[in-house]
C-alpha cells in the first residue's frame, strides 16, 4: 500500500459512513477528536475487542484486523492494550502495530496477586460495570462490596445482577435477598435476571444499551450464559456448574467486547477468583456511603470509629441504624486499600510508621496513667 492509499484508509475513520460504522463499538465525535492527530500519519482507529499473547484483534471501519502490541508499553500493567481501548493502528504491514491507545476515560483495575503489588488493568472506556452474582449459592455481601469499590472507582455506574432467579421460586424469598443487597449496594440498580426464561433479560439489555459495560463476577456466576442471553446467541462457551458449592470453571479465558443487536457493547470477562483493591479509596467511600455521611457528624475529623468519644459511627452501631457487619467490612476494605497503596507511595508509608508510634506512645501512656489510679 502506498503512501497516499495509507492515508485515504485513515482518512476514512473520521468520514460519515467509516463514523457509522464504528458508532455501534461506541465511536463519537469526542473520540474522533482526540484521533485526529494521527490521522495524518497514516494510522487507522479502531477499537479493541481481545487481547492475546502480545496481540489483539481490531474493529476498524474497514473490518476487523489483527494487530501486534509491542509498540506499547509492555512491562506496566497498567499502560499495555486492552480490551475496550481505542488505538491508533498501522493500515498494512506484516505484522501491523498499534502504535498507541487514546486516553482512557474510565479503567477497572484490580490489584496483581504478585507480591509486586502492581495494579492490572481489565477494562477500558467502560460505561456500565454490572456485577454478576449467582443466586444459586449464599449470597457473599462482603465480596458484592469489594466488586462495586473496584467498579466505583473505575469511573463507571455499578449495576448488580442477581441471576438464575429462576432457582427462587417464592417471591417473597426473592425479594429479601434484593432488599439485601440494596442495603450493601447503595445509589446501585439491582436487578433479576434468568437466562433460562429470559425474565429480566429485556430489562437488562435497555441498561445497558446507552454504552460499553463490562460483565464481572466470579466462575460459575453465570456470565457467559448471561452474555448469551443478551446476545440473543450462543457466542460464549458455557460449562456446567459444581452443585455443591455453585463454582465453576472458567469458560472466558480472555477479554471480549462484543456489540449488542439492542445497542452497545458487552466486555465478557474471565472468573475472578480474587478481586484485590488498588487505590480504591473513592470507591470504598461510594460503597459504605451512609457510614462516610455518619463520619462528618464524628467529633474529630481524624476518628477511627472505634473508641472515640463523640463518634456518630458509633452512636449508629449503637442505636442499630448501622450493622456490624457493614462497619467491619468498611473497616477490612479501607486497611487492604491503605496497605496497597502505601506500597507504591513512600510518603504514605512514612505517614503510616509515624501514626502507628503515635497511637502506640499514646496507648504506653493510658496503660501507664491506669496503673499509676490503681
Amino acid at each position: 500500500m502506498t503512501s497516499s492509499s495509507a492515508f485515504s484508509a485513515s482518512a476514512a475513520s473520521s468520514t460519515p459512513s467509516a463514523a457509522a460504522a464504528l458508532a455501534p463499538y461506541g465511536w463519537d465525535d469526542a473520540w474522533a477528536d482526540e484521533f485526529a492527530p494521527y490521522t495524518a500519519e497514516g494510522l487507522v482507529a479502531g477499537r479493541v475487542v481481545r487481547v492475546d499473547r502480545g496481540q489483539c484483534d481490531v474493529v476498524t471501519a474497514d473490518g476487523p484486523l489483527r494487530a501486534d502490541t509491542a509498540f506499547v508499553t509492555p512491562h506496566d500493567p497498567m499502560r499495555v492494550v486492552c480490551t475496550g481501548d481505542w488505538v491508533a493502528v498501522e493500515p498494512s504491514g506484516n505484522p501491523r502495530y498499534v502504535r498507541t491507545y487514546l486516553p482512557r476515560r474510565t479503567a477497572f483495575v484490580r490489584s496483581t496477586s504478585s507480591k509486586r503489588s502492581e495494579g492490572q488493568i481489565l477494562a477500558a472506556n467502560v460505561d456500565h460495570a454490572v456485577v454478576a452474582v449467582s443466586l444459586a449459592v449464599e449470597l457473599d455481601l462482603g465480596r458484592i462490596e469489594r466488586f462495586l469499590a473496584l467498579a466505583w472507582e473505575s469511573g463507571a455506574q455499578p449495576v448488580v445482577v442477581l441471576t438464575k432467579a429462576d432457582l427462587v421460586p417464592e417471591p417473597a424469598t426473592l425479594g429479601h435477598l434484593v432488599q439485601d443487597v440494596e442495603t450493601t449496594a447503595p445509589g446501585v440498580p439491582v436487578l433479576t435476571v434468568s437466562s433460562a426464561t429470559g425474565e429480566g433479560v429485556d430489562v437488562l439489555a435497555a441498561v445497558l444499551a446507552g454504552g460499553t459495560s463490562v460483565l464481572l463476577g466470579q466462575s460459575g456466576a453465570g456470565k457467559s450464559t448471561l452474555a448469551n442471553a443478551l446476545l440473543g446467541e450462543d457466542v460464549m462457551d458455557v460449562r456446567a456448574t459444581r452443585d455443591v458449592d455453585g463454582k465453576g470453571r472458567h469458560t472466558t479465558t480472555t477479554r471480549n467486547l462484543l456489540a449488542l443487536p439492542g445497542g452497545g457493547v458487552l466486555i465478557d470477562t474471565p472468573g475472578l477468583r480474587g478481586v484485590g483493591l488498588w487505590d480504591a479509596e473513592t470507591g470504598v467511600g461510594q460503597v459504605f456511603a451512609e457510614i462516610e455521611e455518619l463520619a462528618a457528624d464524628c467529633r474529630f475529623t481524624d476518628c477511627a470509629h472505634v473508641s472515640e468519644p463523640g463518634c456518630a459511627v458509633l452512636a449508629a452501631l449503637d442505636s442499630g441504624a448501622l450493622h456490624e457487619r457493614r462497619l467491619d467490612s468498611y473497616r477490612k476494605l479501607l486497611r487492604e486499600n491503605q496497605r496497597i497503596v502505601a506500597k507504591t507511595d513512600a510518603r504514605l508509608r512514612a505517614d503510616i510508621r509515624r501514626d502507628w508510634k503515635r497511637k502506640g506512645a499514646e496507648g504506653r501512656a493510658a496503660m501507664e496513667a491506669k496503673r499509676g489510679r490503681f
